[in-house]
């Protein structure tokens, strides 16, 4: 494997044969919520062999009536086995004891006639509806899951979500942002860049670096990046002259009025090293529509040792997504 190809032009004959470079040997992988991504979490239930299958469609519809789980819908009632069907009567609860209950405990009557039924026995189950193929596959594994794929997380996993072009374009931005980093190492500073983009043009609003000093220890880059939207937006709060690196560009439709958007909304941002918590909750209040990070980062909030842009308390929720020029944003910065 090539190493990722650095920021400067490519020859003049390749930019001649296509208007678009090829994306390097990268992939831009999403970074999932917590539901998505975390472990199947199973709980206890009863189930029951059905020793007469005549009596099956009876039983299925008396056991739901009795104890329907409209908690966890995506249980299947009815699991096949090889001796014979098995049939699921209720969960278990928090504290089953030794598990021996007797069909009578758990079955009212005569709402539910017992007669076809075996001897209860407890079985796990997952609690709750599977959100990614990986999820469906271990908990079906325990009992038969009903699972409806999320079609755009599936292809994202998959690396099939963007185009070659869109790739192209997300490996220029990156780069910019990569040109960002350079330029505040060399002034000592460090080694962190971000840009920010309109996707709906392709055009990249503002540039920014790593800017932090013992008066200004928030200005990391994506914090810049935000404050540069803001004051190209008649708002803004730090004074970045001292950074020329650091620049927003305007364009129609920008500005202050009531035709703006609130800061970064619709936006994309790049970023070489994946937000700190700090910069992931100011990423939220600005409303940021994706995040694309080179690197991850040890103390990282969008996927590393949080996952804020997912938070279901939170009043916006982004995309994220990780690994775009990965091998050479972490060059930049020792500790990713």
């Amino acid at each position: 494997m090539e190493p990722a190809p650095g920021v400067s032009e490519p020859p003049r004959n390749e930019r001649a044969r296509s208007p678009e470079r090829e994306p390097s040997l990268w992939q831009a992988t999403p970074v999932l919520s917590e539901q998505q991504s975390g472990d199947v979490e199973l709980v206890l239930a009863y189930a029951a062999p059905v020793l007469d299958k005549g009596q099956t469609s009876r039983l299925l519809k008396e056991v739901a009536a009795a104890h329907p789980l409209p908690a966890q819908p995506h249980l299947k009632r009815v699991r096949p086995r090889p001796a014979a069907l098995e049939l699921l009567l209720c969960l278990a609860g928090p504290a089953p004891g030794s598990g021996s209950r007797s069909l009578a405990e758990l079955l009212p009557q005569p709402a539910v006639d017992p007669r076809g039924l075996g001897q209860p026995f407890l079985v796990r189950v997952p609690a709750r509806p599977p959100l990614t193929r990986a999820q469906f596959e271990a908990a079906r594994a325990h009992w038969p899951t009903a699972f409806h794929e999320d079609k755009q997380v599936a292809r994202a996993l998959a690396g099939r979500l963007f185009s070659p072009q869109e790739q192209a374009a997300m490996q220029r931005h990156m780069e910019r942002a990569v040109q960002a980093a350079q330029r505040a190492a060399a002034r000592g500073l460090r080694a962190v860049g971000a840009v920010v983009v309109d996707p709906a043009t392709d055009r990249v609003l503002a540039t920014g670096h790593d800017c932090r000093g013992p008066a200004s220890p928030l200005l990391h880059a994506a914090m810049v990046c935000v404050d540069l939207v803001a004051q190209g937006q008649g708002r803004g709060a730090y004074d970045l002259r001292p950074h020329p690196a650091c620049s927003f560009a305007p364009g129609a439709g920008d500005g202050a009025g009531d035709g703006a958007p609130y800061v970064c909304t619709g936006y994309d941002l790049y970023v070489t090293r994946e937000p700190c918590a700090m910069c992931a909750m100011a990423l939220t209040h600005a409303r940021i529509r994706r995040v694309f990070y080179g690197a991850p980062s040890p103390d990282g909030a969008l996927g590393s040792r949080l996952r804020l842009h997912a938070r279901p308390d939170l009043n916006h929720r982004f995309q994220v997504f990780r690994g775009v020029l990965e091998a050479q944003c972490r060059t930049l910065d020792p500790d990713t």
